[in-house]
This record gives C-alpha cells, sequence and structure tokens, in this order.
C-alpha cells in the first residue's frame, strides 16, 4: 500500500470548510478570505436571505444580519429589508490595505474640500433611482412582483454597463427596500428629502428632485440637518447653493440638538460623548421654518393651526420648563406611533390619489441613511417616539406618526442612491455600516488629509524616537499610533489592533467629534462674504437663543469608550433606544466661557467646525 501523505489540522480545517461551502452552492473564490473578522458573519448571511434580485447573489455582500428561526407568525422576515452592496473584490480589498500601508498622506487644499453635485450625480444620465412600473388593481400579486423584479433588474443592468465598479459607488440593491420608497412617495403630500449639512450633495440626487416635483406634482422641502456641526455661514452658503440650482426646493435649516456657535470649543472635547437628559427633543432649532415651508406650499389647502399652537406649547415649555423626561411624558400624552407594512399592490398609484385626504397632510421624510430622518420626527414631535442609532439600516420599513390631528409624519427607511461619490466618503458619511467594513484604513487616510487628525488627537508616531521631529505619516500609521495611545490590542499577540482603531476613527467623525464639512464651489473667495451675511448673524442668534444653557437641562459628559466589535455596537443601539440619547446627530463639545470675540472653528482651520 502507498504510504499515506500528512494531514495536518489546518488541512483538515479547510477541507471541512470548503466543503460546507460546496454545500451552500458558493463559487469558487468568493468565500471571504479567513482571516478576516467578517468571514464567518458572511458565510451565515447566505443562508437566511429571502429578497428578491437572487440573479445577483454572487456580487452582493448583505449586512445587518439580523437572528431568526425562521419566518414569524404572520411570514415576517426580519432579514427582507438588510443593506444589499456590490461586494468588493478581494483584490480591490488587498490593493487598498497595500495603499493604506504605502501612500503617504498630504493635506489637500481648500478647493479640493468644494464639493459640486454634477460631479457627484451627473444629471441626465443612467445613475437614476428605479421607478415603479405602472400596474392596474387586475394584476395579481405574483403578476406585480415579477414585473417589479424585471424592471429591477433592467436600472441594474443599465447602470452596472455604464459604470465599472471601481467607479460606481455604493448602493441599495435590494428592491424590497426601494419599494419602501414607492409606498412613502404614493401617500406623501409634501416631500422632506433630509441631508447631512457637513456633505449635502452627497445626500441629494438630483433624478428625486425632478421625479417628485416634474412627474409627481409634489412640493419638495430640503432639510439641512444637523447644523449644529457646521460654521452657520457654511450653512447659510448651501442653503443659497440649492436655492440656485434648483429654484422649486424650499430650503429649511434644522437641528435636534441646537448648541451656541458663539461657546468656544475644546480639543479634548473630541473624546466626550454629551448625554443630554430631560426636554432635549423640545429645544430642536427648526420646526417653525418647517411649517412655514408647508404653509406655502398647501396655500391654506390644509388647517395646520394645530401645529403652529404645538410649536408655541413646546417652546414656552422649553424656556421655563426643568422637569424630568417622565413628566414630560405624562404632560404630552402617550405616543400613537403605527408602524406600516403594506402589501405592495394595497397603496394607490402616483399622481391620480387624492391630496389632502380627510384634511390630513401627509409629510413623507426620505433620505440616505445617517441623515438624521428619525431624529427630526422626535425634534417635530417634542420628545422621543421613533428610535434613532448611528447604524445604517436602523429603520427598517416606513412608520407613520401623527405629529397633530392635521399632520401626518411618514419616516422612510435610508437609502442609498447611486452615484460616483469615493466608496471612503460614503463610508465617513454614514452610509455603510462601520463595524462591517472590511478595509477601514483607506477611509481614515481619506479623513485624515482633510483635517489635521494627529494634531487633534495628539498621535505620536509609531516609529518616532524623539516626539518633536516630522515624519510623514500613512494611514496605517494612524491608526497604530491611536491603538497605541488607546490601549487598542489583538488578544492571543498583544499586537497594536489596527482595525479596531481605525473603526474608532470612523466612530469619531460620524458622531461628529472629528469633524469634516464639505463646500459649495466658490466658497473659499465668498468666504468673507457669507461670514457676514445677515442670514448667518441670524442663525448665531437663533443657535444661542435654542440651545442649552444653564441649569435648564441636565447635561452630562463622560470619557467613552470607542469601540468597534458589532456586539459593544448593539450595546450603544440598545442604549439609544432606551435613553433617547439622539445617537444619529448628538455632538459632543465640553463646556467653556463663552467668547464671542474667538472664533470657534479655528481648531480644524478654514471651514471646519
Amino acid at each position: 500500500m502507498p504510504r499515506k501523505k500528512p494531514f495536518s489540522v489546518k488541512q483538515k480545517k479547510k477541507q471541512l470548510q470548503d466543503k460546507r461551502e460546496r454545500k451552500r452552492g458558493l463559487q469558487d473564490g468568493l468565500r471571504s478570505s479567513s482571516n478576516s473578522r467578517s468571514g464567518s458573519r458572511e458565510r451565515r448571511e447566505e443562508q437566511t436571505d429571502t429578497s428578491d434580485g437572487e440573479s445577483v447573489t454572487h456580487h452582493i455582500r448583505r449586512l445587518n444580519q439580523q437572528p431568526s428561526q425562521g419566518l414569524g407568525p404572520r411570514g415576517y422576515d426580519p432579514n427582507r429589508y438588510r443593506l444589499h452592496f456590490e461586494r468588493d473584490s478581494r483584490e480591490e480589498v488587498e490593493r487598498r490595505k497595500r495603499a493604506a500601508r504605502e501612500q503617504v498622506l498630504q493635506p489637500v487644499s481648500a478647493e479640493v474640500l468644494e464639493l459640486d453635485i454634477r460631479e457627484v450625480y451627473q444629471p441626465g444620465s443612467v445613475l437614476d433611482f428605479p421607478r415603479r412600473p405602472p400596474w392596474s388593481y387586475e394584476m395579481s400579486k405574483e403578476q406585480l412582483m415579477s414585473q417589479e423584479e424585471r424592471s429591477f433588474q433592467e436600472y441594474l443592468g443599465k447602470i452596472h454597463g455604464a459604470y465599472t465598479l471601481e467607479k460606481l459607488s455604493y448602493f441599495e440593491h435590494n428592491l424590497e427596500t426601494w419599494r419602501q420608497l414607492w409606498r412613502v412617495l404614493e401617500m406623501s403630500d409634501i416631500v422632506l428629502l433630509i441631508t447631512d449639512i457637513r456633505h449635502p450633495v452627497v445626500n441629494f440626487p438630483p433624478a428625486l428632485y425632478e421625479y417628485v416635483t416634474g412627474e409627481l406634482g409634489l412640493g419638495l422641502v430640503l432639510v439641512l440637518n444637523k447644523v449644529d456641526l457646521a460654521p452657520p455661514a457654511l450653512a447659510v452658503a448651501w442653503k443659497h447653493y440649492f436655492h440656485q440650482h434648483f429654484p422649486q426646493l424650499h430650503v429649511v435649516l434644522f437641528t435636534s440638538f441646537p448648541r451656541d456657535p458663539r461657546t468656544a470649543q475644546d480639543s479634548s472635547s473630541v473624546l466626550k460623548k454629551s448625554r443630554r437628559r430631560g426636554r432635549g427633543w423640545t429645544r430642536a432649532l427648526g420646526p417653525e421654518q418647517l411649517l412655514r415651508a408647508c404653509e406655502a406650499i398647501t396655500a391654506g389647502k390644509v388647517d395646520l393651526s394645530s401645529w403652529r399652537e404645538k410649536i408655541a406649547r413646546d417652546v414656552a415649555g422649553a424656556s421655563w420648563g426643568n422637569g424630568s423626561g417622565e413628566e414630560e411624558e405624562e404632560d404630552d400624552g402617550p405616543a400613537v406611533l403605527v408602524e406600516q407594512q403594506t402589501d405592495s399592490a394595497m397603496e394607490p398609484a402616483g399622481p391620480a390619489r387624492e391630496r389632502y385626504k380627510d384634511g390630513v397632510l401627509t409629510i413623507g421624510c426620505v433620505g440616505f441613511p445617517n441623515v438624521g430622518k428619525s431624529s427630526l420626527i422626535n425634534g417635530l414631535v417634542g420628545r422621543k417616539v421613533v428610535s434613532v442609532s448611528r447604524t445604517p439600516g436602523h429603520t427598517r420599513y416606513f412608520q407613520t406618526y401623527f405629529l397633530t390631528p392635521s399632520v401626518k409624519l411618514c419616516d422612510c427607511p435610508g437609502l442609498i442612491f447611486p452615484s460616483l461619490l469615493p466608496k471612503q466618503l460614503q463610508v465617513l458619511a454614514g452610509i455603510y455600516p462601520i463595524a462591517q467594513i472590511q478595509e477601514p484604513y483607506t477611509a481614515v487616510g481619506y479623513l485624515a488629509s482633510r483635517i489635521p487628525v494627529q494634531a487633534l488627537l495628539h498621535l505620536r508616531h509609531p516609529e518616532a524616537e524623539d516626539p518633536s521631529a516630522e515624519h510623514p505619516w500613512c494611514a496605517w500609521d494612524i491608526c497604530e499610533a491611536w491603538a497605541e495611545k488607546r490601549g487598542y490590542k489583538t488578544a492571543k499577540a498583544a499586537r497594536n489592533d489596527v482595525y479596531r482603531a481605525a473603526n474608532s476613527l470612523l466612530r469619531l467623525a460620524l458622531d461628529g467629534r472629528l469633524t469634516l464639512c464639505f463646500r459649495p464651489p466658490g466658497y473659499s473667495e465668498q468666504k468673507g462674504t457669507w461670514e457676514s451675511h445677515p442670514e448667518t448673524m441670524e442663525l448665531v442668534v437663533l443657535q444661542g437663543r435654542v440651545g442649552p444653557a444653564g441649569d435648564e437641562e441636565d447635561e452630562e459628559e463622560e470619557e467613552e469608550e470607542l469601540s468597534s466589535s458589532c456586539e459593544e455596537e448593539g450595546e450603544e443601539d440598545r442604549d439609544a433606544d432606551e435613553e433617547g440619547e439622539g445617537d444619529e446627530d448628538t455632538p459632543a463639545c465640553a463646556p467653556g466661557p463663552s467668547l464671542a470675540s474667538r472664533n470657534p472653528y479655528s481648531l480644524l482651520g478654514e471651514g471646519e467646525a
């Protein structure tokens, strides 16, 4: 008999892995590498998805896996509305890792931070969003589903045929999530498109603007959210930019957590997280502007006096009340939150539906993940009625809430439209779940080349013997220095855990503690004009009047352990749901003396917060 070849435990383990994957029908070469932290999660994901689009399964990576024991009692699948993104090849991931180690970071000029929407979306190209094909009540459910599936596959084919995978950004490949947008648009009288003031052109697809204002004939209100994270002059500049390029827009500045921009900001606040308690939601900045925009669109066809009375009550309560959250809930009464998950063929179609049915104004809130849609609803209501989280895809299906008897709000899940944005910028914008990023290092490099991360975090170069000496930095060096500073170590070898450090830095950027703000074209040349603009002065005064002051609100700051594991992130999300901390929008700044003469944004250079 021939002598048997040695067969190690490692080879046996690989043999079993290959056998399991052959049973699942995965193609060779598509399995995640064995040293990937998300590899085991990805292998589990392929077993439980039941959504449409299975013809492109081997190209799609499904995120935010939810534990389930089969379908629920009503046939509900908790993974039905998961994020579906194009899968990055293993070669592309390895190439980015090498670039993070080798490419020396150089500061970019101020002009590079100016974003033009025509470069991002290329209006008139195939970078559109899927439209619902025509249908009738005579069609069966199976016929309708099949027709929508064919239309969606044609939509994906046009985009992937016109652009390469390297040039395209991440965008939603889950038809079920797009169906939620169709239903919200069909039932809405006014559409709120919510964007993040730090990068509003990233969250503003012109195709949606043309569809809502043109084909549907609805009023569209652009909400520039989180204005507390940007200089007031920059917020006003973006407002005028959108007014100039999209004349049918109504633009509103909004934030659920205003702060006084005249208060000095300390660099030590980067590691502080502010936890608001009490009447935090009643201090929202922008509800009255939004009411005026809705009144201009409805032109008296709906009675909105109850909404104006509610705003007056909230302002009065925030000015004199200092009670606890429990007292606030007793004063305002129980929430009436209705979560709807309707069949595709049960909603009326398009423009033929009755406007302002039964005298009720329906306002649909749409936008990208992590722009603060749910927090905006909480800010309008004046208390927490919708759970919020920094995790993209937290809102899984649209929800409706009656703000007043004549005003109904509809919260749509976040949707990522196709564009030509760098994927690193999408990661910094919170579009991709940070805990499930395969390669976070280039996103850290993208951030560090635009704001001085090393100086803000007081990092020491890992190879520097003399701290005062200058050394070239790469993205990997920043992650390693942050891991050394925070004490992030691997379990077995006790080496610096650069993966966890990179995720931690990305969370700082997402929370607004490392703030990167983009600017409209020409802002650098006209910066002085925008700083002295009358609307800028009004915004500064308004933020100072509405923002927290003194002891009116119990505000607690603490240094938190910034983690990157999905288990600890889940704990953060549960805490957000229980305490109502508003993780999407809550900025943290250490309280300091009020220095009106000092520029609070000089810490990060021109134009950044």
